[in-house]
């Protein structure tokens, strides 16, 4: 007797097209791709720039300066806030002619001042136009007192003058001298002199007038 054998179609909800003989042995399993979604996935989008991201970068965290006896210099930058005026707000550096410009105060001089003073000087600037103005203040970033250190030290590098510092603090915050440091023949030099400095008579307590503070260029050289 010959069998006559036939097949059912059955289609499944995933798309499957299912074959079978007589019987319910499955023979093929057929999968139907679907063409996959293009759409691209929240992670794989970059977001747009803000426009604080495209400002130049400037510390967010303010110099630790004394507001009321610290000397604002030429290139060190003002961080100003005006409480309700965005548009007043920002960073701003003391330009060449030691002056910084903000909106409606126009310029204002600030080289020479003090953190406080600074502050007066735009209030009163701001009076003009604005009713009771609130400002904030803060040095972000020291860029007018600088001295330098290199050499046999530890972390050549120049640094800021924040507070009065002398060479043997300044050597110690640089990390301290190298083992092969020739410690006895320092040379500071300030403009066209070349001043001298013996680490070891100093950390003895003699000569203590080499121990001198550090003026804003001055150059440590250690051999």
């Amino acid at each position: 007797m010959v069998l006559r054998r036939f097949y059912r179609m059955r289609l499944v909800s995933s798309g499957l097209v299912l074959l079978t003989f007589f019987g319910g042995t499955p023979v093929s399993l057929l999968a139907q791709e679907q063409p996959q979604s293009q759409e691209r996935k929240p992670e794989d989008v970059k977001p747009e720039p803000k426009v604080d991201d495209l400002k130049p970068d400037v510390p967010s965290v303010a110099e630790p300066v004394d507001p009321r006896t610290y000397v604002i210099g030429i290139q060190d930058v003002i961080y100003v806030r005006v409480w309700r005026e965005n548009d007043l707000t920002g960073n701003f550096v003391v330009r060449p002619d030691g002056k910084i410009s903000m909106p409606l105060a126009g310029d204002i001089e600030a080289d020479g001042a003090t953190p406080d003073e600074l502050k007066t000087r735009i209030v009163t600037a701001l009076e003009t136009y604005l009713t009771r103005p609130e400002v904030n203040l803060e040095v972000r970033q020291v860029n007018s007192k600088r001295f330098f250190i290199t050499g046999e030290i530890g972390r050549a590098g120049s640094y800021t003058i924040i507070s009065p510092i002398t060479v043997l603090e300044a050597l110690s915050n640089a990390g301290g001298l190298r083992d092969f440091a020739n410690a006895k023949k320092i040379v500071i030099m300030r403009g066209d002199e070349r001043l001298k400095f013996n680490y070891k008579e100093v950390i003895k307590g003699k000569k203590m007038e080499q121990n001198i503070q550090l003026l804003p260029g001055d150059h440590i050289i250690i051999p």
